[in-house]
């Protein structure tokens, strides 16, 4: 009897075990369905967007968590990320975007029937922080009301047809860490209220190459301290841009090339943090400072200038072929021909 009674009691005791295991747990299995006010939403976003076959898997009988192109919060349902990326879409960017809010990444990339201008609706989304409608057709001025996104860190506009000229007010946003406004058709000064982004947590990484940028750069660009990369190729700038560089800078990419500016390099001091030079086709004169043959460099190229003097020797500056140096006034030496 002892050992039979043992024996129900572990059977029972496994019964119950197996029976609490196949009950739902919300803890741990289930997640919170998509909220009924974002599905209304994004079934809008579809039809605005002519119901593209790039978003058939925005069914209303399914929900909405397990669409494509977006991210709902774990916890919540909300709706955090639209990502609607290479696919075959026509029309505009939705207005009703801005009806989702707790977006925090918006990514309209590649889709290159996607036109207009953007929508004023974006300022409603106050959590957003990743905002890239890149390589697309749309067009107009670059609004400066997105300026109203505090908490923007990563802006990408590139590959449109924007015009006119970049809003003064971008160097209010206050977390920016990436400003992407290249290949456009941008015209006008580069704003000297972006000095100012140093008054912010960070100073944005700036790409403004391959528009119709006139001018100098502002003096209160040598006060920033670029992080990582500034590219200012393919416009029409002019002036000094020596107040860039500096031995304490920590920037790793400089790109200037196919402008009008003018300065002396061999006055010029550079860090150690440089890896990557491009001022080829500009007005640059002077000699080559022989503090270069200190850096890393990993590209450099200053054809198509008016320096003049020997190469220095050591360091990389041998490694690089001619045509990261012909077309100069009198440069001369490896991997030129040799100084007369």
């Amino acid at each position: 009897m002892k050992n039979s009674s043992s024996y129900s009691s572990a059977a029972l005791l496994a019964f119950s075990c197996l029976l609490f295991l196949s009950l739902p747990s919300p803890s741990f299995c289930a997640h919170p369905k998509c909220n009924s006010h974002d599905k209304k939403v994004l079934l809008k976003i579809k039809a605005d967007l002519n119901n593209p076959y790039h978003l058939a898997s925005w069914d209303p009988k399914v929900d909405c968590c397990e669409w494509d192109a977006l991210e709902c919060d774990r916890n919540t349902g909300r709706v955090i990320a639209l990502t609607v990326f290479a696919g075959n879409i026509s029309g505009q960017i939705p207005p009703a975007v801005g009806d989702l809010p707790y977006l925090q990444n918006v990514d309209f990339h590649k889709l290159t029937n996607l036109t207009g201008e953007i929508p004023s609706t974006v300022t409603k989304l106050v959590h957003l922080t990743f905002l890239r409608l890149s390589w697309n057709h749309l067009s107009g001025p670059v609004p400066s009301f997105l300026s109203q996104i505090k908490t923007l860190t990563f802006l990408d506009l590139s590959f449109n047809n924007f015009t006119g000229s970049i809003p003064p007010s971008l160097s209010e946003l206050p977390n920016l860490l990436a400003l992407h406004l290249d290949r456009n058709r941008l015209t006008g000064n580069i704003p000297e209220s972006f000095g100012n982004f140093a008054f912010g947590n960070s100073v944005p990484d700036i790409y403004l190459s391959h528009n119709m940028l006139t001018g100098t750069i502002p003096r209160s660009f040598g006060g920033l301290n670029f992080s990582l990369r500034i590219d200012l190729s393919r416009n029409r700038l002019e002036g000094d841009a020596s107040f860039l560089f500096g031995k304490n800078k920590t920037v790793q990419f400089v790109d200037l090339s196919r402008n009008l500016f003018m300065f002396d390099l061999s006055k010029v001091e550079f860090s150690e943090n440089l890896i990557y030079l491009d001022l080829n086709h500009n007005k640059i004169f002077g000699s080559l400072p022989q503090s270069l043959t200190n850096l890393g460099l990993q590209f450099f190229n200053v054809s198509y200038n008016r320096l003049c003097g020997q190469i220095p020797q050591g360091g990389k500056l041998q490694s690089f072929d001619l045509y990261s140096y012909f077309h100069n006034r009198c440069l001369c030496g490896a991997p030129l021909p040799a100084c007369k």
